[in-house]
């Protein structure tokens, strides 16, 4: 099973992952709903998902995002 769906604990926060999972728009991180929230509140947000999407339009659906 892919790690993402199996890991019990936020790669940021640390919190629980029962109330569900996303990935990071940024990088890789599999992320709470509490930090995606604050994610979605930084200034390079947009460019981020425009980032991901011109990817997609690439054929590229393993894009690491635009931070390490």
């Amino acid at each position: 099973m892919d790690k993402f769906f199996s890991q019990r604990h936020c790669d940021r926060c640390g919190g629980d992952l029962k109330g569900g999972r996303t990935m990071s728009m940024f990088n890789q991180d599999c992320i709470c709903l509490d930090c995606k929230a604050k994610e979605k509140q930084d200034r390079d947000y947009e460019k981020a998902v425009q980032a991901d999407i011109d990817e997609i339009k690439k054929g590229n659906y393993n894009f690491p995002g635009i931070r390490k």
